[in-house]
């Protein structure tokens, strides 16, 4: 198997700077690109303060948040960040800025470079198919938050050699995950599940069945989930739920996958959830409070 000593991240939103602070807490180097440079800066910010949060908890030392800090380091263009053994894309989802990445990291990659995307929804076979390794292509799904959650969902293209999966599965568990395998259909395992019943909670509250608070209160009262499925889609990013959405609704051609008319609007509002401040919560007060 092919031996991953250094990892590049591409993208530094939320997600990207998740598996950085994930894979630099398994000993990992960590090379953290984005094509607008200051969200790097900002990353290690909030990945510093997620540190110090485990280190106020107890659940690490120190000494092991400062190095696991110290090992994530900016690359300020793609051609650095191709140096490392293994490449995480983690851009938006959006099919066309993904290949984009992809294209312009091609040129420099090395030979036996493996290249993962952390796609929740979008083809592995149609990714890997825009690059010049699509045995060496592959889907590492983390969901978030990335350096808490315990799963990271596997996805083999047509092409993904044995020797990629097994290598993938191997630097999974390096970083404490548990790993699930899933087929290459349209938003996988977690999110061909999950998402369909945000978007029916949307429909839901798009019908007057209950307003937020209410129905948020009954999923997690009655069906003993964490968080209420209105709350969970703010978390997630409403344009990243309306996205996946549109991956199931058009890849599976069925009806029930349609995007509720009230996500849409919300979304064409800029109401994203936490990231924007406004979604199916207000977040600009001490306490979330609902919208609807």
């Amino acid at each position: 198997m092919t031996t991953i000593r250094s990892v590049a991240i591409v993208g530094a939103g939320q997600m990207g700077g998740g598996i950085a602070q994930a894979v630099a807490g398994g000993g990992y180097d960590v090379l953290l690109h984005d094509a607008i440079p200051e969200r790097i800066p900002q990353a290690q910010g909030v990945i510093a303060a997620s540190l110090a949060r485990q280190v106020a908890r107890g659940a690490m030392s120190q000494a092991e948040a400062d190095a696991a800090l110290a090992r994530i380091r900016p690359a300020k263009s793609l051609a650095e960040a191709a140096k490392a053994d293994l490449v995480i894309e983690a851009a938006v989802e959006d099919e066309a800025v993904k290949k984009a990445i992809l294209a312009d990291l091609l040129p420099h990659l090395g030979p036996r470079t493996l290249l993962a995307s952390n796609t929740s929804s979008i083809s592995i076979t149609r990714l890997a198919s825009a690059t010049d390794r699509p045995e060496r292509f592959i889907g590492l799904h983390f969901m978030k938050p990335a350096p808490v959650m315990k799963l990271v969902e596997i996805i083999r293209g047509i092409a993904t050699s044995a020797e990629t999966y097994d290598t993938a599965v191997t630097f999974a568990e390096s970083l404490g995950k548990t790993t699930t395998n899933a087929e290459d259909f349209p938003a996988f395992i977690v999110n061909r599940i999950l998402v369909p019943m945000i978007n029916e909670a949307i429909y839901t509250l798009y019908e007057g069945v209950g307003n937020v608070a209410s129905i948020d209160k009954a999923l997690k009262l009655g069906a003993n989930h964490p968080m209420g499925p209105l709350e969970l889609a703010d978390f997630m990013g409403l344009d990243v739920v309306l996205a996946i959405m549109n991956v199931l609704y058009e890849g599976l051609a069925d009806s029930k996958y349609r995007p509720c008319p009230l996500l849409v609007k919300y979304v064409e509002a800029g109401w994203l959830g936490r990231k924007s401040g406004r979604g199916f919560y207000d977040y600009s007060g001490d306490t979330p409070a609902p919208t609807r």
